[in-house]
């Protein structure tokens, strides 16, 4: 098999002129600012980069590094696959472990993806505003995802974004931070369903908003979520708004303790009090107690946590 490296100045380009010449995208990565894919013709594979000098691929889990993070809104987002933009939520990326992305797709429309999957320990995308079209291996004909839905990805479940209403915007959580995204040209979306598969020790999980009722929580209330079933007790998540008074979080044993501020604003008391506001987003180590107060009356909040992933 014949292999070879192309150093390019714009990736985009590159794979364009590859595949007008017969090639086609096999895997690129990073997926919120891609600096290198492969892509094959026949028996030819080229590996086409912005970055030659980039570290490989991590084969095992980053090691855990904690930190308290708070991102405010109004950053810079890049270009990422698929023409989504991508605004780093966890610029640290806590020693490579996790990284979250608000994505956006400005102009909505059909979305130019393809079926493909990811070799990830935890995953999930929610819905903040607007809506958006996917399709998943095993889960049957495609479904709109609408705001406070979220999908759990177990790992190399197949998928495809279809299309999305202008101005989507999703919060995606995934460990570890660096991961390839693999395209599958022979699976064929969808493709029935089988609500007993099993990828990586985690289920699929759709969770609808909608049928979800609001239940007391610490002071606020919630919408719980199945994840921690879906993941074996890996992961858990829940969408948060305002109450009669302060909300209370006490200190989690795990690893990933995330905040993303969706509508409205509050005070974060941990360590010192600071104001955030929508589109804000936090990372609070584990073993530490932390609340909000002064919530507005539209504060909503995801609150995603881990446990040890090793």
């Amino acid at each position: 098999m014949s292999e070879r490296e192309i150093v390019c100045a714009d990736l985009s380009r590159a794979i364009d002129d590859l595949s007008r010449d017969g090639f086609r995208l096999e895997v690129i990565y990073p997926a919120d600012d891609p600096h290198t894919a492969v892509l094959s013709h026949g028996s030819d594979d080229v590996r086409v980069t912005t970055r030659p000098d980039a570290p490989p691929i991590p084969a095992e889990l980053p090691a855990f590094i904690p930190e308290f993070v708070l991102t405010r809104v109004g950053g810079s987002s890049g270009h990422g696959r698929a023409g989504m933009l991508y605004r780093d939520l966890i610029p640290s990326r806590l020693g490579g472990r996790y990284i979250g992305s608000n994505i956006a797709i400005p102009g909505g429309g059909p979305v130019s993806d393809w079926v493909h999957y990811h070799r990830i320990a935890f995953q999930i995308i929610y819905v903040r505003r607007g809506w958006v079209r996917v399709v998943y291996e095993g889960q049957g004909e495609p479904f709109l995802m609408e705001p406070g839905d979220f999908v759990l990805q177990p790992p190399l479940i197949r998928h495809r974004v279809l299309e999305s209403s202008p101005g989507l915007e999703v919060i995606e959580i995934t460990a570890p931070a660096m991961h390839e995204t693999f395209a599958d040209h022979a699976t064929q979306l969808p493709n029935g369903v089988d609500r007993a598969l099993v990828f990586g020790r985690q289920r699929f999980l759709l969770h609808a908003a909608s049928e979800t009722p609001w239940a007391p929580f610490n002071g606020g209330e919630a919408q719980e979520s199945a994840l921690a079933e879906a993941t074996g007790g890996l992961a858990n998540a829940r969408s948060i708004r305002a109450g009669a008074g302060p909300i209370d979080f006490p200190p989690h044993e795990g690893e990933l303790v995330f905040g993303f501020v969706l509508d409205g604003s509050a005070t974060l008391d941990y360590r010192e009090k600071s104001p955030f506001h929508a589109g804000d987003a936090f990372v609070i180590p584990p073993n530490e107690a932390w609340r909000i107060t002064d919530p507005s009356a539209d504060f909503r909040l995801l609150h995603v946590t881990t446990a040890r992933l090793d």
